[in-house]
């Protein structure tokens, strides 16, 4: 995802990008405390992904679907 998408989630909601950031980031930790299957199918750099390589699997999966 790129910054101005974070930007514009973040004007939206009136807060920072960082924030933005953070609350996908404890979405996504949540998601690895409770593991299941596609979850633990995104390729990551660290033991959780980030919310640019969750976003990135996202997108191609969806485009993988049409």
């Amino acid at each position: 995802m790129n910054r101005s998408t974070y930007r514009k989630i973040a004007r939206k909601h009136g807060v920072s990008v960082k924030e933005v950031k953070q609350d996908m980031q404890e979405a996504i930790n949540s998601a690895y405390i409770n593991p299941n299957a596609e979850a633990q199918k995104i390729p990551r750099k660290g033991d959780v992904p980030t919310p640019d390589e969750f976003i990135s699997y996202t997108i191609a999966k969806l485009k993988d679907e049409n």
